[in-house]
């Protein structure tokens, strides 16, 4: 059992206990077991033998180190399968429904016995949850629209979530012996924002018939496997415990080129290039470009090979989703693509002045550890409680010690003074303008009040980018992948006047958010905006989901040329939208 697995099943211990009205003190401690295993590197299977090297790890006490030896032992612990048998397993799965926390679910169970998605949307569309507390028609609304959008997203797996699984599978195929190159294929090297499965292509220089039957032997039996679906003689598909599907096929390398090109896709590329190969008198498959009259192979070992057979340029996986790479490739205008080693600053991060986990100074090494020359500080305003956001009196002394730290930092890296300002329901900004004059980075975001009409919203939205101190405006759509669709906005309009008044659009690159998505980030840029690229960090090892955006905005075709923050700090600021 890996670490992910144990920490879901403490979480949703956790969650039970709630459910169950349980001591807080007790329900937190789950949570907080839950918060260290998932931090953990080491797997903690390998721990059990040894329930010292359990305890010493902070948030796990003696009768936590039991119940995750006993997860580890048994795939289950005593408390859960008691609560389990008390409610019901697929109450679990309510959790996952907007506005349905613990003590909603407790209490639907109790008045109405639902205990499932299907009772449950029933039950709203009968008008039984209208008779209990706080559950008017506003509640059913927004509920009967999330159990739409989890029935349409439940089968897929956002961008990291399906990285880090392919991360852990290709780390256990290449221990096997003549396997040395393990690719992910399909919409996770495309870079699509979401994956319904996992396509995993091995090779090695010994992928000959017997290698490859062993291999598929090794592969069928992987400890992360929770159903094995089949097994053929170069291919293996299963699926993990969290139901997501994994195709593995080991290959000789003589045809790794040619799958990696064709289980990559998309298909609608494939179709386009198959049927340029058929115009030159050749045939494209998962094997090889043969030409037809003697089937001769005329490119199959690698990618590049066969886009060049076909008169191309080397398209990359982001870009093939036919919309006009081919044409791009043919008259060698591709764009040359962002990459992760063009960025130089990130706009957007938090730290534990509100809601984030590390200090400035924190924040600050591990950016310069990552190659960046300058960050801001954007810690909340007030109008998120729930994050311990700054009023003005705060944010102006935060401001007086990120200028001391920039200042220890001596030019290693410079620090610049921000703020992530709430923009309110009527578009007013939540601090004054005299503190919001004391930052050099004005990130306006909306956090509240997401169902406002779109006139209403693209309305509340202006108003805020035509105050002079905004200079960048955070996640435009406030979207948050496969859990909350888009805020109704014509963000088209705001694109327009964003890029008439040098207002800079965010890409956050948090894969949770990924807003603006890639066809967003096309249009700012034809409208002429003014792009950044962020992480929103909210602790140290979040700055690595930078590389989750800059693939978004390859998907967008965007260069180094489209993107602020690529530019020397001084420059950069001078790009900016000009502080009044």
């Amino acid at each position: 059992m890996d670490n992910i697995t144990i920490a879901r099943l403490l979480d949703e211990t956790a969650a039970l206990l709630e459910i169950d009205s349980a001591d807080p003190f007790r329900i937190r401690s789950y949570r907080r077991a839950a918060e260290a295993v998932e931090q953990q590197t080491t797997q903690l299977a390998t721990l059990v033998a040894e329930p010292k090297q359990l305890l010493a790890i902070a948030g796990i006490g003696k009768g936590m180190a039991a119940n995750i030896v006993d997860l580890v032992n048994t795939g289950s612990m005593q408390l859960r399968e008691e609560l389990l048998q008390k409610y019901r397993p697929t109450m679990l799965e309510l959790l996952r429904l907007p506005g349905m926390g613990p003590k909603t679910v407790a209490l639907v169970w109790s008045a109405l016995g639902v205990s499932d998605i299907d009772q449950l949307e029933a039950a709203a569309k009968s008008g039984q949850m209208n008779t209990l507390p706080r559950m008017g028609e506003k509640f059913v609304t927004k509920l009967l629209k999330g159990i739409e959008d989890y029935r349409k997203n439940s089968s897929r797996f956002r961008v990291d979530q399906a990285r880090e699984y392919a991360d852990k599978i290709s780390a256990l195929i290449l221990s096997f012996p003549g396997i040395e190159q393990v690719t992910p294929a399909g919409s996770l090297r495309r870079g699509r924002e979401t994956c319904g499965d996992l396509d995993l292509l091995a090779t090695g220089p010994a992928c000959e018939p017997d290698v490859v039957a062993a291999a598929v032997e090794y592969v069928a039996t992987l400890p992360l496997i929770d159903k094995l679906l089949a097994r053929g003689q170069n291919k293996v598909s299963f699926t993990l415990r969290n139901n997501l599907q994994v195709d593995v096929r080991l290959l000789p390398r003589a045809s790794y080129g040619a799958a990696l090109q064709y289980f990559t896709g998309s298909k609608h590329h494939n179709v386009a290039l198959r049927q340029r190969a058929i115009k030159r008198g050749l045939t494209l498959s998962e094997y090889a470009l043969l030409r037809l009259e003697d089937n001769k192979i005329i490119a199959s070992e690698s990618e590049e090979d066969i886009y060049r057979a076909l008169d191309l340029d080397y398209i990359p996986p982001e870009l093939r989703e036919n919309s006009g790479e081919l044409e791009a490739a043919a008259n060698h205008t591709l764009p040359h693509l962002i990459t992760r080693a063009d960025i130089r600053g990130d706009l957007h991060m938090h730290t534990n002045a509100t809601d984030g986990r590390d200090t400035i100074r924190q924040m600050a090494e591990a950016a310069l550890a990552r190659g960046l020359s300058y960050i801001a500080i954007t810690d909340h305003s007030k109008n998120l409680a729930m994050t311990n956001g700054l009023d003005d009196a705060r944010a102006l002394a935060h401001v007086k010690r990120i200028r001391e730290i920039d200042a220890e930092m001596e030019g290693r890296i410079r620090i610049l003074p921000g703020i992530e300002v709430d923009i309110l329901a009527d578009g007013s900004l939540d601090l004054e303008d005299s503190t919001l004059a004391q930052m050099d980075i004005v990130v306006a975001s909306v956090h509240s009040h997401f169902a406002q009409p779109i006139e209403e919203m693209t309305a509340r939205v202006l108003r805020a980018i035509e105050n002079p101190h905004v200079r960048i405006l955070g996640h435009p759509t406030g979207r948050l992948v496969l859990k909350r669709e888009p805020f109704a906005i014509d963000i088209d309009t705001i694109l327009k006047r964003a890029s008439e008044l040098g207002v800079a659009v965010e890409h956050n690159a948090a894969p949770a958010r990924a807003d603006l998505n890639d066809l967003h980030l096309r249009l700012a840029k034809q409208y002429g905006c003014k792009i950044v690229i962020d992480t929103d960090a909210h602790a140290t090892e979040e700055l690595d989901q930078m590389i989750y955006g800059i693939t978004q905005l390859r998907r967008a075709w965007l260069t180094p040329a489209d993107i602020l923050n690529t530019l020397p700090l001084d420059n950069f600021l001078t790009a900016l939208r000009p502080k009044p």
